[in-house]
């Protein structure tokens, strides 16, 4: 095989490139994405032996003078079983590279919930969806095809890590390396899982119902501990991060803990005063708006805003007022407010054509 082709790169690709063109084609070939399809598996171990070669110099450069034969004979492990699926999960997951020996826990996954803002001032219980991955109950996240089991690796002796120790002139030198053949897990899988493929887990969609308290803001992240991916083969879990995002509400404006908005009334309520009742977003609250109130005035209501979180108390409710003007008189309300106009000498235009001769043969002027 020509494991260059397989991958669809250059023999002067860098690893970077390498490593984006098999995460590409592991997504696309995985056997969770193409179920029953034995063309699309024995791609992906294609792919997967072919990455597990030209991912590591030594096998790269070895593969480069003599071909495929040449790494197949020096032995190390099956890349389906060990490095193909591992780097998979990896990559689909953002797991990362090993840093240590034994089971490493899942990954840490997002999903955004959006709320209204009554679910913010009264708390919400929201259903958030993820694909994720999650233990396999066929072979109980064991990896192992029921009836077998996991065996010690031999080439590490169970610990994850091969202890390697060279001569310098400095005297011996001892490097611990994680192990190649069990990827750092101490174990090996001699006959794999059929349903995750030794991976002891699988992708599925997972639903989670969250408690949204009263009084979380736009952007807040909420932590679910251990609802994130499992890790392989009976690993730890991961978190589930929620973010929030409220949507825009018509009426109100968040500042804080306190909710604004607006109070139009007409012009002669705020001239004469009036009793408005002004229905809040947990029930209605009466405004006393005084005679000549002008637009900008503020009308604070205690504790009628959002809740403060983890909190007993609230913030506040907080009205400005704007004043209407009427852009739709009758010629009767026209002629009143001339009449007030004219008593309190403040000069208006003119009435437009048509709505003077009315004016004229409706009040004999």
């Amino acid at each position: 095989m020509d494991y260059y082709q397989i991958l669809g790169v250059d023999r002067s690709a860098t690893q970077d490139d390498i490593k984006r063109a098999y995460r590409k084609l592991a997504r696309e070939l995985h056997p969770d994405a193409n179920p029953g399809d034995a063309e699309a598996e024995s791609r992906f171990k294609q792919v997967a032996e072919a990455y597990e070669v030209l991912s590591d110099a030594e096998k790269r450069a070895r593969y480069d003078r003599f071909g495929t034969s040449a790494n197949r004979m020096g032995g190390g492990a099956d890349p389906f079983a060990a490095s193909g699926l591992g780097d998979l999960f990896d990559a689909f997951f953002s797991t990362g590279a090993r840093s240590e020996a034994g089971p490493q826990r899942g990954a840490d996954l997002e999903v955004a919930t959006q709320l209204s803002l009554d679910d913010v001032v009264n708390g919400v219980a929201k259903e958030v969806s993820v694909r994720t991955a999650v233990a396999c109950d066929t072979c109980e996240a064991t990896g192992a095809a029921p009836g077998s089991h996991a065996l010690r690796c031999d080439q590490c002796g169970g610990t994850g890590q091969v202890r390697q120790v060279r001569q310098s002139i400095l005297g011996q030198m001892v490097t611990t390396t994680t192990c190649a053949r069990c990827s750092g897990e101490g174990v090996t899988i001699s006959d794999p899982c059929q349903d995750c493929s030794g991976e002891g887990r699988r992708v599925e969609e997972q639903t989670y119902v969250v408690d949204i308290p009263p009084g979380v803001d736009d952007g807040a992240t909420l932590r679910l501990s251990g609802r994130g991916a499992v890790g392989r083969r009976g690993a730890g879990a991961g978190d589930l991060y929620v973010v929030v995002q409220v949507d825009r509400h018509p009426t109100y404006r968040r500042d804080g803990d306190n909710l604004l908005a607006e109070l139009h009334v007409p012009m002669t309520q705020a001239a004469l005063g009036a009793n408005i009742v002004f229905e809040a977003i947990d029930g209605e609250v009466e405004v006393s708006v005084p005679a000549g109130s002008q637009s900008g005035r503020a009308f604070r209501f205690r504790d009628r805003g959002v809740p403060k979180l983890r909190g007993r108390s609230r913030g506040d409710l907080v009205l400005a007022l704007v004043v209407d003007t009427p852009t739709d008189l009758t010629p009767e309300q026209d002629a009143l407010l001339r009449q007030i106009a004219e008593s309190r000498g403040e000069p208006v235009n003119d009435p437009p054509d048509g709505v003077l001769d009315r004016l004229k043969s409706k009040f004999g002027n």
